[in-house]
């Protein structure tokens, strides 16, 4: 499976982006997906992610209330769109697939993500 991530660019504090990611090669309902993002100078950290179904999602505390995670299998498409965005949200972000049985019991750690996006890169200036 390919993951494509796109839609990241500049904003200014306080602002919205949405991101996408677009799974091909296979269909998307096959695997549970994430969102992680990696700041310069610091670990890759996880964002969000969503169950195979859409029906359970979760998110980082320090984005939880701002960043909502969605899909649409028919469309083979999952999105973050983020709202009232922080510098600290600068980074380059990657979506992730899993296709394991335990992703409710992993969905946090990068180990457990079998694919990934080339990541695409979000600053927000003050």
């Amino acid at each position: 499976v390919q993951l494509q991530a796109f839609g990241g660019g500049l904003v200014q504090a306080g602002g919205s982006l949405r991101l996408s990611c677009a799974v091909s090669g296979r269909t998307a309902r096959k695997y549970h997906m994430g969102w992680f993002r990696q700041a310069p100078g610091k670990e890759r950290e996880f964002v969000a992610a969503i169950t195979r179904t859409g029906a359970t999602t979760y998110y980082a505390d320090s984005v939880k209330g701002r960043f909502l995670i969605s899909r649409d299998n028919a469309r083979n498409t999952v999105w973050l769109q983020s709202h009232s965005l922080k510098p600290d949200d600068t980074a380059v972000y990657y979506c992730a697939a899993d296709r394991s049985d335990l992703f409710s019991n992993r969905y946090y750690s990068q180990s457990g993500y079998d694919y990934w996006g080339q990541g695409t890169q979000v600053t927000v200036s003050s």
